[in-house]
């Protein structure tokens, strides 16, 4: 089982930058990071593999940047130029799966998640 903790959310103003952090206890597998905004559905946002390999929504491209410190076992979203629509609780998973059940679908982790406020 992988333990997964969010941390780096909070509430800032449109154009503004935030990093969170996800810590995992174990390393070596695809992370990723979704978001969820009240009464819409959940959101695969970016992905990184063991090797670094990225991979991002069209809604993040080019704002956001997903890294990873496999000595830390921690993954990183640096998340700039935000705008109201970024409003959302921001969730960390872990280990690809094929299964697409789960509130990370297509991860077989999904942490417990993080808030972003994004203010006009």
């Amino acid at each position: 089982q992988v333990q997964l903790v969010e941390s780096g959310g909070g509430s800032v103003q449109t154009g503004g930058s935030l990093r969170l952090s996800c810590t995992a206890s174990q390393a070596g597998f695809s992370m990723g990071w979704f978001r969820q905004a009240p009464g819409k559905e959940r959101e695969e946002l970016a992905t990184i593999t063991g090797l670094g390999s990225t991979g991002y929504a069209d809604s993040v491209k080019g704002r956001f940047t997903i890294s990873r410190n496999n000595a830390k076992n921690t993954l990183y979203l640096q998340m700039d130029s935000l705008k109201p629509e970024d409003t959302a609780l921001y969730y960390c998973a872990a280990v690809r799966t094929i299964s697409r059940e789960g509130r990370c679908p297509g991860f077989s982790h999904c942490g417990q998640g993080t808030q972003v406020t994004v203010s006009s």
